[in-house]
């Protein structure tokens, strides 16, 4: 048995007589039990090129769905190469046909609005 101080703040501090490999054990788990619970709202990522099928772009929408459902974040990223980077208005109508095919599955709001890279272009959503 040891002695171990748990709220040292205060006047007189207060301790406790207790195993000490009892306490660091529970205290580890609380820890662990905190963790696991701050994991939610990560965030995930959707990847499609411009050329990319109506069918795949369901696909991927259904993903969104999923991510949602796990209260995650999602980055939707349209991939250009090369001559594509000079399509911007083919882009932006690719991103909004797949925006479209997500609100028809779940709401959503814009956490961060079309952003241009030099890798394509992406946009930061999450459920409402």
């Amino acid at each position: 048995m040891d002695i171990i101080e748990i709220v040292p703040k205060i006047s007189p501090p207060v301790c406790k007589i207790i195993d000490y490999g009892k306490f660091l054990y529970q205290k580890e788990k609380k820890e662990r039990a905190q963790k696991i619970k701050t994991k939610r709202g990560r965030l995930k990522s959707i990847r499609f090129r411009i050329n990319t099928s109506p069918h795949d772009l369901e696909i991927k929408a259904r993903q969104v769905e999923k991510f949602f459902k796990e209260e995650n974040k999602v980055k939707i990223e349209v991939i250009l190469k090369g001559r594509e980077k000079s399509l911007g208005e083919f882009v932006n109508q690719k991103f909004n046909e797949f925006l479209e095919l997500i609100k028809q599955r779940v709401e959503f709001k814009i956490e961060q609005e079309r952003k241009r890279t030099p890798r394509g272009m992406f946009m930061l959503i999450t459920k409402k």
